[in-house]
Order: C-alpha cells, then sequence, then structure tokens
C-alpha cells in the first residue's frame, strides 16, 4: 500500500474479520484476501463454511482445507456438483503441477449464497475420515448423493466430530451400525436427513433415537423401503421434542403416525406423502400437535375432509399449509381450516381437483393475514372466489395461478384493488387473463417487484405500458404472449431501470427496437431469454452486449436472425457472462477455444 495504511494500523483483528463476514459474495472476499498477508490469514480465519464436490484424493484435500482454514463449522460436500477446472488463459499447465493446485474451492460464509463447487469424483470413507481429523469444530455436515460412504466412514466421523448439530445422508448408503455411531456419539444432534438412504433399517433408526432423541428437532426420511411403522414408534417414544419432521414412505401406515402425534407434540413443521395414511392418523394431528404451524400433504388418496376438520378444530397457530392431489378433499375441509386457522398466511392448492370457489372464500374471508397463495390446476376456482381474497386479504403479496380456466380479468381487477402490497405475480396458462387485469396491476400494485405472464396469449402491448408505468420490476417472463412486442418491451425498458431478468422467448413480434431499448434502459439486466424471437437479429444483441456490462446468462435457440457473429459479440463483450445457450452449428471454433465452458448447447443438433 502506499502513503500511510490507515485501516491496518487503527482496526483490530476481530473487527476486520467481521467486516469480512458481511462481504456479499465469494469474489468480494477472494478479492480482499490479495490485498496484503495480514488480510490473507484474517479472511482464512473468517471462514465458517466451506462447500466442496467430492474428490478423488480426499485425504489431500481436506488436509489443504483444514490447514488454511481452521475454523470451519459446516462442511458441504455433494457429488451431483460437476464445474470444471480452471483454465488459465495463455498458459500451458506445467507438467509438475498436480490436480490438486489447480482445483478450484469455494469456500462460503455463512451468509454466502449456494450456488458453486468443484468437480466431483468420488468421497470414500477415507474422505470422511480425514474430515473428522481435520475440522474438529464441525457442527454442520452435508453429504449428498456421497454413494461410496458405508458405515464405517460415519463411525468414523461421528467419534471425531461430537458436536454435531446438523447432518444431511441424502442418498449414501450407509448402514445401521453407522446411524447407529452417530446416536451414541453425537449427543447435540439436531437436524438429521435422511432421505434415500437405502441401506438403513429400523434398527439404525431406532438405536439412533436412543441417543440422540432428546436433542433431534429435525428429521426426513424418504424412500427407504426398509423403514416402517416401527422406527416412527421410536421416534414418538423418545424424540419428545421433535419440531418438524417430513416423510415420503410407501411403507408408513398409521401406527407409525399416530406414535409421532401423540409422543411429539411440539411438532411445528409436518410434511407428508404417504399413500397409505388415512383419516385416522391425522385427525391425531389435529388432536394432539396444537404447536403445528406448517402441514404440507402429497398425494393423498386415502383421507378425506375429516382430516381437515380436526386439524382446523386443533392446530389454531397453522401458518402454512399445503394440499397438492388430495383428491377427496372437498370445500368443507378448507372451509374448516379458514374457521379455525385465522393465522394462515401461505396456502398452496394443487390438483384438488374438488375443491372450489366456496372453500377458497371462505379463506377470503376469515384469513386475513394470507400473504402468499399458490392455486394450481384448480379447475373449480372462479372470478368470485379470487375477488374475496381481494377484499379481505389486503396483505396478500405473492399470487401464483397455474391453468385455472375460470379465472379471468375481474378477479385479477378484484386483486390489484384490494392487495397493493402485491411483489410477486405468476400466471401460467390463464387464457382469460387479459389486458384489463393486467392494466389493473400497473395502476394499483406500486410495489410489484416480479411479474411472470407465460402463455397468457391475451395479453398484449397495453398491459405492459401499464406495468411500466406504475411498477418497478426486476423480474419478468412474458414468454409465450405473442401479442407483446416491440412497445410493451420498450415501456418496461424505460419504466423499470432495475429489470434483472427478462424472459421474452417465443415472441414473434419482438425485434431490435426492443433490445435497443433495454440496452439503454436497462443496464442492471443479468439474464435474458431471447429464444423463439425471430426478428431479432445480430443488431439487437450487439445493442445488449455493449451496453448490458453485468449480463450472465443469455438463451436464444431457434433464433434465425442471430448468426455466429452475434453469439461471438456477447462472449467477447459481456465479460461477466456465465452461460450461452445456443445451436451448435453457431458456434465457430475460435468461439469455442476462447469460452467453451462457458456455451451450452441443445440436446440435439437441428
Amino acid at each position: 500500500m502506499r502513503g500511510f495504511d490507515r485501516i491496518n494500523a487503527l482496526l483490530p483483528d476481530e473487527l476486520i474479520m467481521e467486516i469480512f463476514r458481511h462481504l456479499d459474495s465469494k469474489t468480494n472476499r477472494d478479492a480482499c484476501s490479495l490485498v496484503c498477508k495480514r488480510w490473507l490469514v484474517l479472511q482464512r480465519l473468517s471462514r465458517y463454511t466451506i462447500r466442496v464436490g467430492a474428490s478423488a484424493s480426499p485425504h489431500a484435500l481436506v488436509h489443504l482445507l483444514a490447514r488454511r482454514f481452521v475454523n470451519v463449522r459446516n462442511v458441504f460436500i455433494d457429488e451431483r456438483l460437476s464445474v470444471s477446472l480452471p483454465v488459465q488463459s495463455g498458459r500451458r499447465q506445467r507438467a509438475d503441477q498436480s490436480p490438486l493446485s489447480a482445483l478450484r474451492l469455494h469456500c462460503l460464509n455463512e451468509s454466502a449464497s449456494e450456488d458453486s463447487g468443484v468437480d466431483s469424483y468420488c468421497l470414500s470413507d477415507s474422505g470422511l475420515s480425514a474430515i473428522g481429523d481435520g475440522f474438529a469444530k464441525l457442527e454442520k455436515l452435508s453429504l449428498i448423493w456421497c454413494s461410496n460412504i458405508t458405515s464405517a466412514g460415519l463411525q468414523s466421523i461421528a467419534e471425531k466430530c461430537r458436536f454435531l448439530k446438523s447432518l444431511d445422508l441424502q442418498g449414501c448408503y450407509i448402514g445401521d451400525a453407522g446411524l447407529a455411531a452417530v446416536g451414541e456419539c453425537c449427543t447435540r444432534l439436531e437436524d438429521l436427513n435422511l432421505r434415500f438412504c437405502e441401506g438403513l433399517t429400523d434398527t439404525g433408526v431406532v438405536q439412533l433415537t436412543f441417543g440422540c432423541g432428546k436433542t433431534l428437532k429435525s428429521l426426513g426420511i424418504a424412500a427407504c423401503a426398509k423403514i416402517t411403522d416401527v422406527s416412527l414408534e421410536a421416534v414418538g417414544s423418545h424424540c419428545k421434542y421433535l419440531e418438524a419432521l417430513s416423510l415420503d414412505s410407501e411403507y408408513i401406515q398409521n401406527k407409525g403416525l399416530l406414535a409421532v402425534a401423540k409422543g411429539c407434540r411440539l411438532l411445528k413443521d409436518l410434511k407428508l406423502q404417504c399413500v397409505n395414511v388415512t383419516d385416522e392418523a391425522l385427525q391425531a394431528v389435529g388432536i394432539f400437535c396444537s404447536a403445528l404451524e406448517l402441514l404440507a400433504l402429497y398425494s393423498f388418496q386415502r383421507f378425506t375432509d375429516k382430516s381437515l376438520v380436526a386439524i382446523g378444530k386443533g392446530c389454531k397457530r397453522m401458518k402454512n399449509l399445503t394440499l397438492s392431489d388430495c383428491y377427496f378433499l372437498s370445500d368443507k375441509g378448507l372451509e374448516s381450516v379458514a374457521a379455525g386457522c385465522p393465522e394462515l398466511t401461505h396456502l398452496e392448492v394443487n390438483g384438488c381437483h374438488n375443491i372450489g370457489a366456496r372453500g377458497l372464500m371462505s379463506i377470503g374471508k376469515s384469513c386475513n393475514r394470507l400473504s402468499e397463495l399458490a392455486l394450481l390446476y384448480c379447475q373449480k376456482i372462479d372470478d368470485n372466489a379470487l375477488c374475496e381474497i381481494g377484499r379481505g386479504c389486503k396483505y396478500l403479496q405473492a399470487l401464483h395461478l397455474v391453468d385455472c380456466s375460470s379465472i379471468g380479468d375481474d378477479a385479477i381487477c378484484s386483486i390489484a384493488r384490494g392487495c397493493r402490497n402485491l411483489k410477486k405475480l405468476h400466471i401460467r396458462r390463464c387464457y382469460e387473463v387479459g389486458n384489463e387485469g393486467i392494466i389493473a396491476i400497473g395502476q394499483n400494485c406500486k410495489f410489484l417487484t416480479d411479474l411472470s405472464l407465460r402463455f397468457c396469449d391475451r395479453v398484449g402491448d397495453d398491459a405492459l405500458i401499464s406495468i411500466g408505468e406504475g411498477c418497478s420490476l426486476q423480474h419478468l417472463n412474458v414468454s409465450g404472449c405473442h401479442k407483446i412486442g416491440d412497445a410493451g418491451i420498450t415501456a418496461i425498458a424505460r419504466g423499470c431501470p432495475r429489470l434483472s431478468y427478462l424472459d421474452v422467448s417465443v415472441l414473434q413480434n419482438l425485434g431490435d427496437i426492443a433490445m435497443a431499448e433495454l440496452s439503454e434502459g436497462c443496464l442492471s439486466l443479468t439474464d435474458i431469454v431471447l429464444s423463439h424471437c425471430r426478428q431479432i437479429t445480430d443488431v439487437g444483441l450487439s445493442y445488449l452486449a455493449q451496453r448490458c456490462t453485468l449480463l450472465e446468462t443469455c438463451h436464444m435457440v431457434y433464433c434465425p436472425g442471430i448468426t455466429a457473429a452475434g453469439v461471438a459479440t456477447v462472449i467477447t463483450s459481456c465479460l461477466n457472462i456465465k452461460k450461452v445457450l445456443v445451436e451448435k452449428w453457431k458456434v465457430s471454433q475460435r468461439t469455442k477455444r476462447r469460452a467453451g465452458s462457458i456455451i451450452s448447447y441443445l440436446c440435439v443438433d437441428l
């Protein structure tokens, strides 16, 4: 540093580390580590979380991480992650350079986003042992689809990491001995995910509950064919403080869920996809689990409105309800929930074909704190029901409508007038919704930032002009709205300078004029989808590439006006570009050499 170094002279280590923890991106944190040796050391000390792919050299990789980041509390390893090794343009790799030294490691703070990883190969038991040796302070361990891990490796890490509070074993083929070791050694465990752990049986789960049943607060079980009601009976007996349970199994029946309902009376979150569970079990949940706040029921074919009546009577604190493909539920069940759960804030009804307008109207009249509503494939819900939501739910912030053929402009106008705090509106294939409803949204919902109108073919330019004049959008998707052209997108470009995501795919009337307007007005644009836009050419693409310097992704397949030259322009001009989706024949050899790792192709060549 030139001149007097005021920062290093005046600020203590603790304060600089706290500043590092508040940086919002890995790029910024890495940049700080290059300032000076002191900042490099402090930056490493401030890393609490690492997120990597399973490696073919687990010992070397983990020892390297442990030496550099001694305060790590959270380790995430995911074999699904796949990122190419970094390539230094203009330089050849030295013959003596090991793959490990070139491996890109993604190390994040607790507040960092879950966005990257490294090349994944295969984590083994020896790698788990190395994690246990290297990270003595480990509190959270996630091993996603690490299929080579066995009970021996799990036993090793359980013995070495006795402060473990959270363990995710999704897709790991571990056995009962490993899970029993976790129960015996990790007596502070609070969160456990056993989804797709096909090697487990009731023996392992029962042993686990003996050891850490008193601390366990969250448990997830899915696709474990050998886990039956016996396991849930053990959970009900020993896990008195359980707050969250997620079950997806065709082998669980009433007996197990009854035991959980009676034994885990502090349960707050319950997610069930159990085709053999009936009204008897759900009624017990309503009777015994009065603290329940979230209930999600998927693909239930053996229970009726009796279950929801019991939930409405007993679960007065219910805030979040999801009903998906529950064919025997009707308006009566939803009316019971509305009457008994006035604190409801989130409701999703998906494919429940017997729930109609009356049930939703009762929600509008009784649940005035509703903030998010999703209606998917609800053919019996009409304008009258949504109008009642508009009149009664003034705090609504998000509305999702998919394939609701009976909902039209009257309903959207009512929502616009009554729900002025609306921030997100997603409508897909609701063919009765047109300009009138969206114009009303633009005139009344000034806080709207996220709008999606996919394949609403009655929506045209007038609607977007109103949105551009009244809202400051950040996210817009008008894919398949074929009446929208240059005038509508121009209004968005001029009225929504904070727009970061735009999908205008399958707009046949959209051309280069709109692209020029976007390049002038939407300089924050990071993601754009132009696929199937036949009138956009290399000229329009060049406008975007020159002015929208933050652009990270661009999809442009089936755009006959875009050639290899246009693709090359995007690659060379957009320094932040991370992904380009295009036909393979439009990528020149020079472009491929320059940026092959960020180019994605269609599955088939056309």
